[in-house]
């Protein structure tokens, strides 16, 4: 392609079509995020401790030593991790007393707290193809009634399987906000 001088003349279709152009703006920076769901999640769920707190107690591991022994989180940082997890709805607190001793919590998810167990099957799924040791991952996750593993799609409204992550598209939904620069 030759270069273009300021007195070349009228562009051509080969100028054009070699011309750089800018790509467009994507569109999600004309709506605000202030009221972004998935940053409200991650504000509850995005510290480290959390999430293993969580897989702790999806574990069936529901009392407060247990889940320090196990996963060996420091007591004041469970302390309020549990905290957080039952002001937030997550868990709740289950009172029981072992002969002889005072009364203790163990902590169950509630229904709110369960629905967050795709969203940690799919992180695993993604640990296990990315982050395991050379045998494998360390837990398998099966399907209760036919001992087969459970694995997380993600499908459309329609039904259908969508495989490619650029396959999905985001739209401004009811709740969106116009964005303006502060």
């Amino acid at each position: 392609m030759r270069p273009r001088s300021l007195y070349a003349g009228p562009m051509t279709t080969t100028d054009a079509i070699a011309a750089p152009v800018a790509p467009p703006s994507p569109t999600a920076l004309s709506w605000s995020v202030d009221n972004c769901t998935l940053g409200r999640a991650m504000a509850i769920l995005g510290e480290r401790w959390t999430v293993v707190v969580l897989r702790e107690v999806f574990l069936g591991v529901r009392r407060f030593d247990d889940i320090r022994r196990h996963a060996g989180v420091p007591r004041q940082v469970l302390t309020t991790r549990l905290a957080t997890l039952v002001e937030e709805g997550l868990l709740q607190r289950v009172p029981y007393r072992e002969s002889g001793t005072r009364t203790r919590h163990e902590y169950r998810l509630t229904a709110k707290g369960l629905e967050l167990q795709p969203i940690l099957l799919a992180i695993t799924q993604w640990g296990d193809r990315h982050l395991a040791d050379p045998d494998g991952p360390p837990t398998t996750f099966v399907h209760r009634e036919c001992e087969q593993p459970v694995h997380v799609e993600v499908h459309c409204a329609a039904g259908h399987h969508v495989d490619d992550p650029r396959q999905v598209a985001t739209r401004p939904g009811p709740g969106v906000k116009a964005f303006t620069e502060t």
